[in-house]
């Protein structure tokens, strides 16, 4: 099997595999880009493993003009900047200790020893620079079955990084085949040994949780989570019921993991949300509950947001979405509260005409913004 892909063929690329063959080392594409390419997805990283360690591939790179940044140096990778293009060299690794949460790795010349450290059978795949792909764990296999599997045993690769229980069912919602369900063995495991997610960082679980999140359908995951036990350590009190029907409402529009979260619902203390994400998201779980129009809710919130409180509301009380509430948004998001502080002056000014300017728009948002600025300044209702 050969892959065809632009990227195996950019003059950068070749340029570092070659320089790598020239001094005697073996390059290899790895991982997610050898995966994608066979799927015929978009590749965005290319990741190469060598057995060259990291200081002779840095000397390599920079004698051929290549920008070189230690991204992480101590574990074996380095960034090379070949013609424009990013690529994470790794020298292959095996693991010496690990603790759950982080490994301390030895290099290694054997790509056999650098496969059974990897965490899924499909991320264990790799290709020559002539794009000939290798595949020593059965790879290819489950990724034309969709099927996610750990290597070797579940239990030693959660226990080598408990973060593996939620990429499990993250690569499962994204790459899964969902009617022939999650894989037994794996779920098991993850049923298992959930409680070692609490040794994780917060943000580790929160980088994890978005990217699934942000899967095109992430119901089925969620209900293996849910099954397993996995989501009431990572979102306790979360309820996944309607996570389903709002995946359908969403349509065509780009998923967002706001939403689907404020859908969920729960605690979201062991995600380590940004403070502007925290914001949001309690803005569009206030605005599930309102009884604003679209138009209204997209004025006072932003459009993208607004349109999620609707999505998110229609699915939690198995309503129908309002009437033609698309170009309800639109009307919101465009539109001018008419009365400005200048209207209101002399007679009002300070703590007074602030107020009388909050009075004012809680009207305006309750006729749906139809009530113009001479309505409103006369106290009338039309």
């Amino acid at each position: 099997m050969i892959l065809q892909d632009d990227w195996v063929r950019h003059p950068g690329t070749q340029a570092l595999c070659a320089m790598l063959g020239q001094c005697g080392y073996r390059a290899y594409f790895v991982g997610g880009c050898v995966r994608n390419a066979l799927l015929g997805a978009t590749v965005s990283d290319i990741d190469i493993a060598t057995d060259a360690l990291p200081e002779t591939v840095s000397d390599i790179a920079q004698s051929a003009g290549f920008k070189v940044i230690p991204t992480g140096i101590d574990h074996g990778t380095i960034t090379v900047i070949a013609a424009g293009v990013h690529h994470e060299v790794t020298t292959l690794r095996r693991d010496v200790e690990t603790d759950g949460r982080r490994a301390v790795v030895a290099f290694s010349t054997d790509l056999a020893e650098d496969a059974t450290r990897r965490d899924f059978t499909m991320n264990a795949l790799y290709a020559l620079p002539s794009g000939e792909v290798i595949d020593p764990l059965g790879g290819i296999a489950d990724l034309r079955a969709r099927r996610m599997r750990f290597v070797g045993d579940p239990h030693l690769r959660i226990r080598e990084d408990y973060l593996r229980i939620l990429r499990f069912f993250r690569f499962h919602a994204v790459y899964g085949d969902p009617t022939a369900g999650i894989d037994a063995e794996g779920l098991s495991a993850c049923t298992e040994l959930a409680p070692g997610i609490a040794t994780l960082s917060r943000e580790r679980i929160g980088a994890e949780m978005r990217k699934l999140l942000a899967a095109p359908n992430p119901a089925p995951a969620v209900a293996s989570m849910v099954q397993s036990g996995v989501l009431a350590h990572v979102l306790p009190g979360a309820d996944p019921s309607a996570l389903a029907p709002l995946v359908h409402l969403e349509n065509d529009l780009p998923p967002r993991w706001q939403r689907r979260l404020a859908t969920l619902g729960g605690s979201t203390e062991n995600l380590r949300l940004s403070r502007q994400e925290e914001v949001e998201l309690g803005h569009i779980r206030d605005a599930i509950a309102s009884s604003l129009f679209p138009a209204a809710l997209a004025w006072s919130m932003g459009e993208i947001p607004a349109q999620d409180a609707i999505l998110c509301h229609a699915a939690l009380f198995q309503s129908a979405l309002p009437q033609n509430w698309h170009a309800e948004i639109q009307r919101g998001a465009q539109s001018m509260f008419p009365v400005k502080a200048a209207d209101l002056m002399p007679e009002l000014e300070g703590p007074a005409l602030g107020q009388r300017l909050k009075t004012l728009q809680y009207r305006w948002l309750d006729s749906n913004l139809t009530l113009t600025k001479a309505a409103l300044l006369q106290g009338g209702d039309d």
